[in-house]
């Protein structure tokens, strides 16, 4: 069973940054932030760089519930196979990034695997297949950069999905 941290006592605290400045938090920070930030899209590169995603517009937001939904219904026909995960699932890669795919999804074999530990509240694990779906707000460099890694931590299948430039990038082992 997955568990969420309990929300610590809290302080609310407008910080507005300098793109040139980048903060860095250590795993249990980044717990503490991601339990007491519950409405943010937080991400940890794995140096322990903080990163903080904005909302996405209407128009990802469609898209992306539009492939959860595939993926779900994937899912629920081949039911013993594994595991579907939304955007809103972060993972804890091998090199000790926080990340989560717009959709992931794990095998079941790999995900039975785990001790109830490992799953935790971040699963140490990489998804086996991720999708990307770039928004407005994302580069398209921090995306392939960010594809790469799931690839070397050990997902099998991913789909970059780039609606400006009308593209679907495949990364496969």
């Amino acid at each position: 069973m997955v568990q969420t941290p309990p929300q610590p006592e809290t302080e609310t605290l407008l910080l507005e940054l300098p793109r040139s400045l980048k903060l860095y938090v250590t795993q249990e920070q980044f717990e503490a932030l991601a339990a007491s930030n519950r409405d943010l899209q937080l991400e940890r590169t794995a140096q322990g760089e903080l990163i903080v995603n904005p909302p996405t517009g209407w128009e990802s937001g469609k898209r992306n519930s539009r492939i959860t939904g595939q993926l779900d219904r994937w899912d629920e026909e081949h039911e013993n196979l594994g595991q579907a995960f939304d955007s809103s699932t972060a993972f804890i890669l091998p090199n000790g990034a926080n990340r989560a795919p717009d959709a992931s999804w794990v095998s079941q074999e790999r995900w039975d695997a785990l001790t109830e530990e490992q799953k935790g509240t971040f699963a140490n694990i990489c998804p086996d297949f991720v999708v990307e779906l770039r928004s407005a707000s994302d580069t398209l460099k921090s995306l392939q950069e960010k594809m790469q890694e799931y690839m070397d931590n050990g997902a099998r299948l991913g789909w970059l999905i780039d609606p400006q430039n009308r593209t679907v990038a495949v990364y496969r082992v």
